[in-house]
């Protein structure tokens, strides 16, 4: 039997779907160990001494905490630019060494910031974001071009709804062992490395797209300058409206992630660590469910369509549960539920559906990768940018308030740039067949 067949028939089965999905989500579950639980501290003991004069000489009115999580995102956007050529140009045998390589510099660099005394360690999680920045685009590539990337990529993103939290609530549980808050997200990262490396091995194993979708879905196959130049171009305005769109929600996102402590503060005056797993694994669930039926919408213009009228209602839910929270009508729990629930809808339609579904419809030469790290660029540079305004600086004593008000913003102009976009896209699309 050919190896196109044997993976049809693999591909056929729940075994594939099911091992795909451990594969992906375990893999980037796992690497979240290595990125965000420093953010379960406060870092408050860093601003005695020399830290104090560092920060007002060199970073103005900046905590400490808001260095460390700036120096990360810039990495980390770094990272994402650097990516839209190396992931779009990376092959598939060298993928799984790759991410491997990542991850552990990511590990060494969390090593580093314990080791050294602050303020000089925030150099550190710069490299540690450099390092984990491409890590998602080389594992969505094992699961891109097929009948069921929806369903695939949703089990992905599930991960990073859900593990934010989870290794959030690990990071506060080993801070009330004893475990110092600089060395707590080292020895998180090993907690999770044994895992993390039998998930990528199981990446390995996960066949290619067999004939039947690449029918459906297009060919994906690495890319050149030339080629990512020729996409772009051809679909510009629409792409253009997409990302700006893209920016503004992983800014609102990233500071509801981020600084998750500091607005649950703000919202109750405590913060268990359990929370933040309960939370985002209510998240996670609804979301997943939501984007991952995309896959039964077989005309790819018409998933393409639809994917973007969830985005629409996605910040509509986002707008609501603010004007819910500030009028009282709902609880602290549930307002983060619902936020959260309004934020990740579109985030992940964005990985999940969005840009395969227009890849797809399209019929043009092009790959995932390109088109995630063009707009996962463009929405941490933005982010870093709210970061270093004196609006984010002077808002860090009112967290919460800051992120309503940002919530409004954000969903109002939203709604039009992805009306704008509908309406672009339905001139330039070829219709379904």
């Amino acid at each position: 039997m050919s190896n196109a067949n044997k993976s049809s028939d693999w591909q056929s089965t729940s075994t594939f779907c099911a091992w795909s999905i451990v594969a992906a989500f375990c893999t980037y579950f796992c690497m979240y160990a290595f990125r965000k639980p420093f953010t379960a501290g406060f870092f408050l003991d860093a601003k005695l001494g020399d830290i104090d004069y560092f920060l007002d000489t060199k970073l103005g009115d900046l905590d400490y905490k808001t260095v460390l999580v700036i120096s990360q995102v810039f990495g980390y956007t770094l990272s994402k630019f650097i990516g839209i050529k190396v992931v779009s140009e990376i092959t598939a045998a060298r993928r799984a060494q790759a991410i491997a390589v990542l991850i552990a510099t990511a590990e060494v660099a969390l090593i580093v910031f314990a080791l050294v005394p602050p303020p000089w360690n925030f150099p550190a999680l710069f490299v540690n974001g450099l390092s984990l920045g491409m890590v998602f685009g080389m594992v969505l590539a094992y699961l891109e071009g097929r009948r069921l990337t929806e369903a695939l990529t949703a089990g992905l993103c599930a991960s990073f709804v859900v593990s934010s939290g989870v290794v959030k609530s690990v990071g506060s549980y080993l801070i009330e062992f004893g475990v110092s808050e600089y060395w707590m997200p080292a020895t998180t990262g090993l907690i999770f490395a044994p895992p993390l490396f039998i998930s990528i091995w199981m990446l390995t194993r996960i066949p290619p797209p067999n004939p039947d979708d690449i029918e459906h879905r297009s060919e994906r196959v690495p890319l050149n300058r030339e080629d990512r130049w020729r996409f772009f171009r051809r679909y510009s305005v629409g792409l253009s409206l997409l990302v700006i769109v893209y920016v503004a929600l992983t800014t609102l996102r990233s500071v509801r992630d981020d600084f998750a402590v500091e607005i649950w503060r703000d919202l109750s005056g405590t913060t268990r660590p359990a929370v933040f797993a309960q939370t985002e694994t209510i998240v996670m669930i609804a979301v997943v469910t939501l984007n991952a039926a995309t896959f039964l919408i077989v005309r790819n213009r018409t998933a393409f369509m639809m994917s973007l009228m969830i985005v629409i209602a996605g910040f509509g839910l986002v707008a609501g549960a603010s004007i819910l929270q500030t009028t009282g009508m709902v609880g602290p729990f549930m307002f983060m539920v619902l936020s959260g629930i309004g934020l990740y809808t579109p985030y992940i339609a964005f990985h999940t559906t969005v840009f395969e579904r227009m890849i797809a419809a399209s019929k043009n030469k092009a790959n995932l990768g390109f088109l995630m790290y063009l707009a996962d660029s463009s929405g941490y540079l933005g982010y870093v940018a709210v970061m270093l305004t004196d609006t984010f600086t002077d808002s860090k004593e009112n967290m919460l308030g800051f992120f309503i008000t940002m919530s409004y913003v954000v969903s109002a102009a939203s709604i039009v740039g992805i009306l704008l976009a509908i309406a672009w896209f339905r001139r330039s699309l070829p219709n379904d067949e």
